[in-house]
């Protein structure tokens, strides 16, 4: 990944953690995309910062680091998925879902295509909520988008000029 993405990605997430003040913090897997480098020392110092929260990470295909890695930064890890009430957190959206439970994920990067009166169009990061599962949007700047298929009563919100806009809710 170009320097400058991560820069702004570090960025974002510390204004992120400076406004919300979490208690703790979910990643839903590919943190990184490599195996050790120096992005992962900036990651951690941030972690080292944020003291007050717990950081934990779903493993995610592209989560290749040692165990050590994570441990060095106090970093919490679940191999395959984190259930939290009525919420599991997977990397890849589950095929089957209990009833009772509701999936979101992070591994697709799903993208809404926004279609202009002059057959102009335009593809943005989405968060996008179907009956049980959610697929949210990649946090980083420097990642592809997947169209999504949106069905009736599914919501779907578009990341557009740094806000989120509702675009899909059909009754």
């Amino acid at each position: 990944m170009p320097p400058r993405a991560n820069e702004k990605n570090v960025e974002v997430l510390i204004d992120l953690l400076n406004e919300t003040k979490p208690e703790r913090t979910i990643f839903l897997g590919d943190l990184f995309h490599s195996h050790y480098n120096e992005e992962w020392e900036v990651v951690g110092q941030v972690l080292k910062h944020f003291s007050a929260c717990s950081f934990e990470l779903v493993l995610g295909n592209h989560d290749i680091m040692s165990k050590l890695q994570y441990e060095r930064h106090r970093m919490l890890v679940h191999q395959q998925h984190l259930h939290v009430e009525n919420l599991w957190l997977t990397h890849e959206p589950m095929e089957e879902i209990p009833d009772s439970l509701y999936n979101l994920a992070g591994h697709i990067h799903p993208g809404a295509r926004l279609l202009g009166k002059g057959r102009q169009s335009i593809l943005l990061p989405c968060f996008y909520f179907g009956k049980q599962q959610g697929i949210l949007p990649a946090f980083g700047s420097f990642t592809g988008l997947a169209p999504i298929a949106v069905k009736k009563k599914d919501r779907v919100y578009v990341v557009a000029d740094e806000q989120i806009i509702q675009v899909a809710n059909e009754n």
